[in-house]
């Protein structure tokens, strides 16, 4: 059997409540040629993939970025047409990181449809524990960082044990907040610093200011890209061991 095969299949009800969005919004997507045409199936049933999935999530968030469905569209076409899953997965995560900061309250029953799933006690304490959502005291409502959501409901089904999970999130996030540092050190002393003692060239000392505000998107990226292959090596020098 193919690799095909054995991925896991939905139709177009099951796209639809594991994206949290309606069949109509996917068939709308489908129609506008957001979303690649379903395989057709037994019983003339079409089936959608993996990647129909992370698609669609992805045009999610580029929809929560405030983006016409015109700019969407341009931004998916830019696209090389094989991206797995996964590089739709690491595009979603670059999009979201553009976003400012927030928090919004949000009902279990709206989280759910967030999700698109049940979410059991322990899921909750799991999401709570990502920094996914925070319960609020004294109601039933939660705290959501919305940008975080999609990632914490694909982590409640990777087979690691949790313990493992949050050990993980320390490691990215000390190791995060270090090259931050670093390179805010560098650019501040190297680039920045100075152009500010020297006020003879005005233009020079705008396009640092212009620079500097335009730092996250560039430096976001080029650690994704550097993360990406250092860890893709990694785990191929890894199982190449055993």
């Amino acid at each position: 059997m193919s690799d095909e095969e054995h991925e896991p299949s939905y139709t177009v009800d099951e796209l639809a409540a594991r994206a949290g969005v309606t069949v109509r919004t996917v068939r709308f997507y489908g129609t506008r040629g957001l979303l690649p045409p379903p395989v057709i199936g037994a019983r003339r049933v079409g089936r959608y993939g993996p990647g129909h999935l992370a698609r669609l999530a992805l045009i999610e968030e580029l929809q929560r970025q405030g983006m016409t469905l015109a700019a969407i569209e341009r931004y998916l076409e830019q696209l090389p047409a094989d991206l797995s899953e996964q590089d739709l997965a690491i595009h979603r995560a670059l999009v979201a990181s553009w976003a400012p900061e927030s928090a919004e309250e949000i009902t279990l029953r709206e989280l759910e449809r967030r999700a698109g799933r049940s979410l059991t006690g322990q899921d909750v304490e799991r999401l709570a524990a990502m920094g996914v959502l925070d319960p609020i005291e004294g109601s039933e409502a939660f705290r959501l960082d919305g940008t975080l959501l999609r990632l914490g409901v694909e982590l409640l089904d990777v087979p690691i044990e949790h313990e493992t999970i949050l050990a993980s999130r320390t490691v990215l996030v000390e190791h995060a907040r270090a090259a931050a540092q670093e390179l805010s050190r560098l650019f501040r002393d190297e680039v920045w610093n100075p152009y500010r003692e020297s006020a003879e060239d005005p233009d020079h000392l705008n396009a640092m200011r212009s620079l500097s505000a335009h730092m996250q998107p560039m430096v976001v990226q080029a650690l994704v890209t550097a993360f990406q292959r250092s860890l893709r090596e990694e785990l191929r020098a890894a199982f190449r061991s055993r």
